[in-house]
Protein backbone atom coordinates (compact mmCIF):
# COMPACT_ATOMS: atom_id res chain seq x y z
CA UNK A 1 0.00 0.00 0.00
CA UNK A 2 1.44 4.11 -0.97
CA UNK A 3 0.83 6.45 2.46
CA UNK A 4 1.81 9.37 0.49
CA UNK A 5 5.00 11.26 1.43
CA UNK A 6 7.23 8.17 -0.38
CA UNK A 7 6.43 5.78 2.18
CA UNK A 8 5.45 1.66 1.05
CA UNK A 9 4.18 -0.12 4.04
CA UNK A 10 2.71 -3.48 4.91
CA UNK A 11 -0.82 -1.78 6.23
CA UNK A 12 -0.72 -5.32 8.35
CA UNK A 13 2.65 -5.33 9.99
CA UNK A 14 4.09 -1.73 10.37
CA UNK A 15 3.94 -0.72 13.54
CA UNK A 16 3.06 3.46 14.13
CA UNK A 17 3.90 4.60 17.67
CA UNK A 18 2.95 7.62 19.50
CA UNK A 19 5.88 9.25 20.46
CA UNK A 20 7.21 12.50 21.76
CA UNK A 21 9.80 14.44 20.50
CA UNK A 22 12.73 16.25 22.17
CA UNK A 23 12.74 19.64 19.87
CA UNK A 24 14.75 22.31 19.91
CA UNK A 25 12.67 26.10 20.36
CA UNK A 26 11.60 27.27 16.92
CA UNK A 27 12.08 23.54 14.99
CA UNK A 28 9.61 21.30 13.85
CA UNK A 29 10.01 18.10 12.49
CA UNK A 30 8.78 17.40 8.86
CA UNK A 31 7.33 13.73 7.94
CA UNK A 32 10.00 11.85 6.86
CA UNK A 33 12.59 12.95 9.31
CA UNK A 34 15.40 9.65 10.52
CA UNK A 35 15.04 9.74 14.62
CA UNK A 36 17.59 8.22 16.85
CA UNK A 37 15.81 7.28 20.55
CA UNK A 38 17.43 9.02 23.57
CA UNK A 39 18.23 5.96 25.76
CA UNK A 40 17.69 7.73 29.32
CA UNK A 41 14.22 8.93 28.56
CA UNK A 42 13.17 6.23 25.78
CA UNK A 43 11.89 9.10 23.56
CA UNK A 44 12.62 9.77 19.96
CA UNK A 45 14.43 12.52 18.52
CA UNK A 46 15.97 14.16 15.23
CA UNK A 47 18.53 11.43 14.57
CA UNK A 48 22.11 12.89 15.51
CA UNK A 49 25.32 10.94 14.50
CA UNK A 50 27.61 12.84 16.06
CA UNK A 51 25.43 12.58 19.34
CA UNK A 52 26.14 10.01 22.17
CA UNK A 53 22.69 9.40 23.84
CA UNK A 54 21.06 6.70 21.70
CA UNK A 55 20.22 9.03 18.70
CA UNK A 56 23.19 8.63 16.78
CA UNK A 57 21.26 5.45 16.04
CA UNK A 58 18.70 6.24 13.34
CA UNK A 59 15.62 3.71 14.48
CA UNK A 60 12.31 4.87 13.21
CA UNK A 61 11.37 7.57 10.63
CA UNK A 62 8.63 10.35 11.64
CA UNK A 63 5.27 10.02 9.77
CA UNK A 64 3.90 13.57 10.04
CA UNK A 65 4.66 16.87 11.05
CA UNK A 66 5.97 17.39 14.55
CA UNK A 67 5.61 20.95 16.18
CA UNK A 68 8.51 20.54 18.85
CA UNK A 69 9.06 23.89 19.26
CA UNK A 70 7.65 24.21 22.75
CA UNK A 71 9.23 21.12 23.74
CA UNK A 72 7.77 17.54 23.69
CA UNK A 73 4.90 17.05 21.19
CA UNK A 74 3.17 13.96 20.21
CA UNK A 75 3.57 12.55 16.88
CA UNK A 76 3.51 9.25 14.63
CA UNK A 77 6.58 7.51 13.45
CA UNK A 78 7.26 4.09 11.69
CA UNK A 79 9.56 2.26 13.99
CA UNK A 80 9.11 -1.45 13.01
CA UNK A 81 9.02 -2.90 9.52
CA UNK A 82 8.33 -4.39 7.16
CA UNK A 83 8.31 -0.84 5.55
CA UNK A 84 10.24 0.50 2.34
CA UNK A 85 10.49 4.33 2.26
CA UNK A 86 11.80 6.49 -0.45
CA UNK A 87 15.53 7.35 0.26
CA UNK A 88 14.52 11.14 -1.02
CA UNK A 89 12.15 11.61 1.07
CA UNK A 90 14.29 11.07 4.20
CA UNK A 91 14.77 14.22 6.34
CA UNK A 92 18.24 14.32 8.09
CA UNK A 93 18.71 17.01 11.18
CA UNK A 94 22.24 18.81 10.03
CA UNK A 95 24.29 18.02 6.94
CA UNK A 96 25.47 14.28 7.57
CA UNK A 97 28.22 12.80 5.64
CA UNK A 98 27.56 10.29 2.80
CA UNK A 99 28.93 7.33 5.16
CA UNK A 100 26.30 8.87 7.88
CA UNK A 101 23.55 8.39 5.95
CA UNK A 102 24.63 4.97 4.49
CA UNK A 103 24.88 4.10 8.15
CA UNK A 104 21.70 5.47 8.90
CA UNK A 105 20.22 3.18 5.72
CA UNK A 106 21.86 0.14 8.13
CA UNK A 107 20.46 1.09 11.54
CA UNK A 108 17.26 1.71 10.04
CA UNK A 109 17.21 -1.36 8.08
CA UNK A 110 18.06 -3.31 11.23
CA UNK A 111 14.22 -1.90 12.00
CA UNK A 112 13.03 -3.62 9.08
CA UNK A 113 12.63 0.09 7.57
CA UNK A 114 14.26 -0.59 4.04
CA UNK A 115 15.46 2.91 2.46
CA UNK A 116 15.28 2.28 -1.56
Amino acid sequence: MYFGVGFFVDSIRVILQEFYSLGNPGRFNAPGTVLGKITASGRYAAHDPAAVDGTETAVAVLWGKADASGGDAPAVAVVRGPAIVNRHDLVFAGTPSDPEIAAAHTALLDAGILVR
